[in-house]
């Protein structure tokens, strides 16, 4: 049976040892958030210069810029930011070097994907690796999203592991060792397929610095821009992976879709598209939970009612414009699938996904996905039991409220009373 974790600190956290260490250390850095030091390590850490297009350079501006002026940042946040967009910027030196020596990559065809769209915390990391299960499909794992250049000058080890591997273990058990209950949450571990939209991370775009920082300023930015130029960004780096290591279709998955169905099927055409579906409150009070929780290493006043408020707008967002856009999806293409008939029947819906994209779910590849589902159950790393009331203030109707259009919309079960 999966152990009941119920975190009643976050508000004022009780920190272990190793996190009031982490950030007396952190405190102890001198961190400049700027472009040119970003750019510069970079330059350092790869030995390359060329960034290419410089447009980025706006954006990243406003990414370090938006932290470096919020005095309730931790230094051990800031030494975590700095280290990121370094090596998001590394990662732009190679890729634009690589495709410098073998433009023939940007002829690779990135056809007939399955993208998996939807709420975060709906269900679409479970699919999402239930479906990379089956070795005809190529996924992403999140090593390999971390760095999808390899650097010339490493080599495997003794061992043979390749050493961005090693890398994103170390990551991921540091992570488990400053906010342990993020294992529970949303396990990273170095094989767990990861979120595309981590190539969009070298262009300095995404809504992904809104789960690491408070950036309202960078969120507006984001929503104000169309994001077709970080899609077809995003696309190349998927020609990249895919001229490394081919397959016959990618699988891929993120919420951010959501709200950028446009730009997605621009950039992916012929793609089967998923659409999970859950009820609002679930997603929030779980997704409020685990930032207030890991804020106390990031900083000095975790405001869990900030998380609540942000994420309960944010989400509305999402979902105003998956609705808007919905008539943009393929009708002979799309699937919607709801949580709770999910979790009834996973390999049933993935039977479902697979027929609506014309392949056939094969003894050998359903033997793969059960594999799968038995070694990674439910509740593993334990189960986070949440409670909006006690940890927020606030009821489960006041923050279903927002979401009227959404249940007129699509038949969501009510999961929070």
């Amino acid at each position: 049976m999966p152990t009941d974790i119920r975190i009643t600190d976050l508000a004022r956290p009780e920190l272990t040892g190793f996190q009031r260490a982490a950030l007396e250390f952190g405190e102890t850095q001198t961190v400049d958030l700027s472009v040119d030091a970003v750019l510069g390590a970079a330059v350092v850490a790869s030995g390359l210069d060329d960034f290419g297009p410089d447009d980025f350079r706006a954006r990243l501006d406003l990414w370090v810029r938006e932290v470096d002026e919020d005095p309730d940042r931790t230094g051990l946040g800031r030494l975590i930011l700095f280290g990121n967009v370094v090596r998001y910027a590394t990662n732009r030196l190679r890729t634009v070097d690589l495709l410098r020596r073998h433009p023939e990559i940007h002829d690779v065809e990135i056809a007939r994907p399955v993208i998996v769209i939807g709420l975060p915390r709906s269900g679409t990391t479970n699919l999402v690796n239930l479906i990379g299960a089956d070795t005809r499909f190529r996924s992403m794992p999140l090593w390999e999203s971390y760095e999808p250049v390899p650097d010339p000058r490493e080599t495997p080890g003794p061992d043979g592991v390749d050493p961005r591997w090693t890398r994103c273990q170390q990551m991921w058990e540091a992570m488990r060792t400053s906010t342990p209950h993020v294992a529970a949450m949303h396990p990273m571990e170095p094989d767990h397929i990861h979120e595309e939209i981590e190539l969009q991370l070298s262009d300095f775009a995404s809504y992904n610095q809104e789960w690491v920082g408070r950036v309202p300023r960078w969120r507006d930015h984001y929503l104000a821009h169309d994001q077709t130029p970080h899609y077809e960004w995003m696309r190349t780096g998927l020609q990249v992976l895919q001229w490394y290591r081919p397959r016959e279709r990618w699988v891929l998955k993120s919420p951010q879709h959501l709200e950028q169905i446009g730009p997605l099927l621009r950039v992916f055409p012929d793609a089967t598209v998923v659409v999970t579906h859950r009820d609002p409150v679930a997603v929030v009070q779980s997704t409020a939970t685990m930032m207030a929780y890991a804020a106390r290493m990031s900083y000095r006043d975790t405001r869990p009612e900030w998380y609540l408020e942000y994420w309960t707008d944010r989400m509305r967002r999402l979902l105003e414009r998956g609705v808007r856009d919905r008539h943009l999806l393929p009708t002979d293409r799309t699937l919607d699938v709801y949580f709770d008939r999910y979790m009834a029947d996973e390999v049933g819906t993935v039977a479902e996904v697979y027929d609506l994209a014309g392949l056939a779910l094969t003894d050998e590849a359903r033997a793969r996905i059960e594999a799968y589902r038995a070694a990674h159950p439910r509740g593993r790393d334990g189960r986070v039991v949440y409670d909006l009331r006690a940890d927020f203030g606030a009821t489960p109707e006041q923050v279903r409220a927002p979401f009227g259009f959404y249940f007129d919309t699509h038949d969501v079960r009510i999961e929070v009373r």
